[in-house]
């Protein structure tokens, strides 16, 4: 069985290295004309889907877009996650879960466990009840070819007050984080399968990311403020790692299908200068 790490580089080898995200809120529905519903939901997902699941390495859905529509929009998102990976694009579901014990090892088969019509090839988690708690998503993504991305050092304004924060040993709770995924990728073969979600917009972090051998998924380019010319500050020497992240930039262009991948090329074209 391959694993997530790998898969992932085979398809960023092949495709390029880009992340879109599926992301259907209200606002881009209206600019799209479609309605705010399940039905406008439903157009627009499938809509993305049909135009860059063949052309782009990894698809990202905010789980919470289509939970808002209850079950049918649960429906929906597991319909996407389905036809996007049989059409041979990596999913990773943008879900944030973080929890102990039963709960979490509850979420970890939802979302990683290949009997669940929710199994997506990644899933995004935070780690604030400690990185520990996480062991679940750890252990189901082992045994069955997945990937986890843990919160890191995120773009949003609240985010440095708890992740620059100082633990008794002198480490920024950040770094904690990053030195524990750093520790689950050691001795991977190629890329291991256990990344970190840090800001494309954060600059400079004074954090160090060198050991993670891991994907460091970059969310906030584009119309988030962020540039592909300015991951090289943030990720240095671990910019060959860098799964960079679109989510309006290109879906704006929507909801004709050519202006879309034609969006997602440029995109494609802007982070390959920058990463190779």
């Amino acid at each position: 069985m391959e694993t997530f790490g790998q898969r992932l580089r085979a398809a960023t080898d092949a495709r390029g290295p880009l992340c879109v995200g599926i992301d259907p809120h209200a606002a881009l529905l209206a600019k799209w004309g479609l309605t705010d519903d399940v039905a406008g939901l439903e157009r627009f997902s499938f809509t993305v889907v049909e135009a860059l699941a063949d052309r782009v390495a990894v698809l990202k859905p905010q789980s919470a877009f289509f939970e808002r529509f209850g079950s049918r929009g649960v429906a929906i998102l597991e319909s996407i996650i389905r036809q996007s990976r049989e059409a041979g694009v990596l999913v990773l579901l943008d879900v944030k879960r973080g929890d102990i014990g039963s709960t979490m090892a509850a979420y970890a088969g939802a979302y990683l466990d290949p009997d669940s019509s929710l199994c997506a090839d990644a899933i995004t988690v935070s780690p604030y009840l400690g990185v520990g708690s996480l062991r679940p998503a750890f252990d189901a993504a082992t045994a069955h070819g997945g990937g986890v991305f843990v919160l890191a050092l995120t773009s949003n304004p609240e985010g440095p007050g708890i992740q620059h924060a100082r633990t008794a040993g002198g480490r920024t709770v950040a770094q904690t984080v990053i030195d524990e995924i750093s520790q689950l990728n050691r001795g991977a073969e190629g890329l291991g399968s256990f990344g970190l979600v840090v800001g494309a917009t954060i600059g400079e972090t004074g954090h160090d990311l060198s050991e993670v051998n891991g994907p460091l998924l970059a969310p906030g380019l584009g119309a988030q403020g962020g540039d592909p010319a300015g991951l090289k500050a943030i990720f240095g020497e671990s910019l060959r790692n860098v799964l960079p992240s679109y989510s309006r930039e290109v879906l704006a262009a929507g909801p004709d299908r050519v202006s879309l991948q034609a969006a997602a090329d440029r995109a494609a074209d802007a982070c390959r200068a920058v990463i190779g």
